[in-house]
């Protein structure tokens, strides 16, 4: 097939950015695929992180796309619509994540749709996690200006039948990203981070943001033996001020390694590396692509009963549930993580887990998809 895919690519950085490469690099061994992607993906002044840019340390995949896209921008709407139609594409690829691009990549998938190229969006999110007034009214706009959607949990294909219950979609699992390399020895890494082999870690990994529920497992840690350790890695979007306030009002400096800032995919196996299991104290959820990194290195998760991660982790036995995002029952999650034999029992489910969701499986089933129902 001939495919255009519009969305985050080189040179923005970030997981968009990274399922989008792992999925362009799985199509272009079968298909014609030509990327395009934003010359400006957010404003500045609306982005709460430092860069969207890639850093000159980054081992990020340079896919070849077409900068062209300016999303607060109508005239690029426009040319962006004609540039993709000159390639002729028998089907164009969306990837839809939060209302804020529901004008720019809605415009330009209705514009394809009307002139009959078929339109499948891959949806990160139906209802975002920070709702702000105008969201169902920008994510109807959105939809209809559609052919056919991807959803990768339970939650999201609820989100999106609510709003358009006769949207035509396939369920499939989130792929594992195996690109970060290999996991290196817990020793090493540990030794990297000024971390004791005999102290028990915790990991939280990823961007930080207020529905993550750092502060839950900032709480839950302290609630926790001195035996345990909690590792913070990830860039902050907003100001990290009012969990260091917490942290020394609860004591726990000396038991938290900090790692706020942006982590280039070379540094990632060092946290994978170091810690015991990946928590996920979330307060809102659908599925997490962190998930998806945990199991790459089979480190088994800790997460809370919220959203789609349940799918990720309860069937297939890859990790610990907390049934609310609480700190008490995150607690108890935790101290039975850490119970004779369950860590090694996890480890080894999630070896078999691994070999179930390839971005092979993810991009024939779009395509056969496509194909029974969208051309």
């Amino acid at each position: 097939m001939k495919i255009a895919y519009l969305s985050t690519f080189y040179p923005f950085r970030g997981g968009i950015a990274q399922f989008n490469a792992a999925m362009y690099r799985n199509y272009e061994k079968e298909h014609h695929i030509k990327a395009f992607t934003f010359t400006r993906q957010y404003p500045n002044i609306l982005f709460p992180g430092k860069s969207q840019m890639v850093a000159e340390d980054d081992n990020s995949d340079a896919i070849n796309s077409l900068q062209i896209l300016d999303s607060i921008n109508p005239l690029t709407y426009i040319k962006t619509a004609k540039t993709i139609s000159k390639f002729k594409p028998d089907l164009m690829i969306t990837k839809f994540w939060m209302p804020f691009f529901a004008p720019s990549l809605g415009w330009v998938s209705g514009s394809l749709k009307r002139k009959g190229t078929g339109v499948v969006s891959i949806l990160d999110n139906v209802i975002p996690h920070e709702k702000r007034p105008g969201d169902i009214a920008l994510i109807k706009y959105f939809l209809n200006r559609n052919s056919g959607f991807v959803v990768m949990s339970s939650q999201v294909k609820n989100d999106l039948l609510a709003l358009q219950p006769k949207a035509q979609f396939i369920e499939v699992a989130h792929p594992l990203y195996d690109h970060f390399g290999n996991k290196i020895s817990k020793e090493k890494a540990r030794e990297h981070l000024s971390i004791p082999n005999n102290k028990k870690v915790l990991l939280f990994f990823g961007f930080i943001r207020s529905y993550k529920g750092l502060d839950i497992l900032i709480d839950t840690l302290s609630m926790l033996s001195d035996d345990y350790i909690l590792i913070i890695a990830g860039e902050m979007y907003g100001d990290f001020k009012d969990y260091d306030l917490q942290i020394a009002r609860l004591g726990l400096e000396d038991r938290i390694v900090k790692n706020v800032r942006y982590i280039s995919d070379q540094q990632v196996p060092i946290f994978f590396s170091a810690a015991d299991c990946c928590v996920l104290p979330y307060k809102s959820a659908t599925q997490s692509g962190i998930t998806s990194i945990s199991f790459h290195f089979d480190l088994p998760v800790v997460a809370t009963d919220i959203g789609g991660l349940k799918e990720m982790i309860e069937p297939h036995q890859t990790g610990i549930m907390a049934d609310k995002p609480d700190a008490s029952a995150l607690k108890t999650a935790i101290e039975n993580f850490f119970q004779p034999g369950i860590s090694e029992k996890l480890i080894k489910n999630i070896k078999e887990y691994k070999k179930q969701f390839s971005w092979e499986n993810l991009a024939n089933r779009i395509i056969e998809f496509a194909q029974a129902h969208i051309s």
